[in-house]
């Protein structure tokens, strides 16, 4: 299971958001270095779970971070600036994968919403996988996945983004998040009970 979040206001987190722009902004030393540092790991688990190529995720991350300095003047403070940055992570990672023409989502399966909606929010992946050799079977698993299948089950189990912001970050409709999490759950359980009796509720 999830431990619980540290509770942070979320108007305080906006306000430094915009404070860190605004420094951005005018040009102030080590600001926007700053902002690299604080949004990297974000960014690349985002373009990393689509593309899954080193050098790729490398030079894309470089250009999402080339695009959010171009656009920072576009950003409102509306929402975090985490989420505004990881928008433009996807947006560059699809932008790769429709040039190579790879799909980035996976054929729908015949689950109803029924079963969508008994989706459990408290799944904790790493829980069903605990010592070092499942964890690497559960990656293993993870990365034979479509790239949107990874990327959001990487955002909400791994970054544990809320669904709602995994949405604006994607564009994707809350109950279509929760059903490629419901079906990427199926089929992770698929290709890990043969190995290691896991059930991937």
């Amino acid at each position: 299971m999830r431990e619980p979040a540290i509770v942070v206001d979320p108007s305080e987190a906006i306000a430094a958001d915009r404070r860190l722009v605004a420094s951005v902004l005018a040009g102030e030393p080590g600001a926007f270095e700053r902002l690299v540092r604080d949004h990297q790991g974000l960014c690349w688990h985002v373009i990393d779970r689509m593309v899954r190529h080193p050098d790729d995720t490398r030079e894309l991350c470089q250009e999402a971070f080339l695009r959010v300095h171009q656009a920072l003047r576009q950003y409102r403070g509306e929402r975090a600036l985490k989420s505004w940055i990881a928008q433009v992570a996807y947006s560059v990672a699809c932008r790769h994968l429709e040039k190579k023409r790879i799909p980035i989502a996976g054929p729908a399966d015949d689950d109803g919403p029924d079963l969508v909606e008994r989706m459990s929010d408290g799944v904790d992946l790493e829980d069903a996988a605990a010592d070092h050799e499942a964890c690497g079977l559960l990656h293993a698993a993870i990365a034979r996945l479509p790239p949107l299948q990874r990327t959001l089950l990487t955002l909400y189990h791994l970054d544990e983004l809320p669904i709602g912001e995994i949405s604006q970050i994607t564009g994707l409709a809350e109950g279509t998040i929760k059903s490629h999490l419901f079906r990427s759950r199926k089929r992770l359980r698929a290709l890990l009970e043969p190995s290691l009796g896991v059930f991937v509720a």
